[in-house]
C-alpha cells in the first residue's frame, strides 16, 4: 500500500489550503483515513478523520470549524480542506490509512497501519 499527500505550501494567515492523499496498492474503501500533522519539536497531533462511507468524521478541537476531511472511494483519495490557518498550523502534514470498516475513527497514530512521507504547511504572519 502507497500513500502520496500533495497539496502543502507556503500562505499566509487566513488563508486556505487543500490536501489530497492518494492511496494505492489496496482496495481504498476497506480503510478509515486520517490525517496527521507534527510541527518541528512537537509530538505528532491527530487532526481528522473519517471511516470508510463518509459517515463519520472526527476532529481536533484546534482545527473544529476549520478542517474539512472528505474522501472520494472512486478516485482512492482523502482530502483536507484547511480554511483560516493560521501560523500555528504550521506542520508537515500525513495521510494515515486504518485498515477495518469503523465508526470511531482512532485518533492514536499507533494505531494506523499505513502512512504517506508527508507535505509541509507554512503559514506565515
Amino acid at each position: 500500500v502507497q500513500l502520496q499527500a500533495s497539496g502543502g505550501g507556503l500562505v499566509q494567515a487566513g488563508a486556505s489550503l487543500r490536501l489530497s492523499c492518494v492511496v494505492s496498492g489496496r482496495t481504498f474503501i476497506t480503510f478509515a483515513m486520517a490525517w496527521f500533522r507534527q510541527a518541528p519539536g512537537k509530538e505528532r497531533q491527530f487532526a481528522a478523520g473519517i471511516n470508510w462511507n463518509s459517515e463519520h468524521t472526527t476532529y481536533a478541537d484546534f482545527v473544529k470549524g476549520r478542517f474539512t476531511i472528505s474522501r472520494d472511494n472512486a478516485k482512492s483519495t482523502v482530502s483536507l480542506q484547511m480554511d483560516s490557518l493560521k501560523p500555528e498550523d504550521t506542520a508537515v502534514y500525513y495521510c494515515a490509512a486504518y485498515r477495518g470498516f469503523v465508526t470511531a475513527i482512532p485518533m492514536d497514530g499507533d494505531y494506523y497501519d499505513f502512512w504517506g512521507p508527508g507535505t509541509q504547511v507554512t503559514v506565515s504572519s
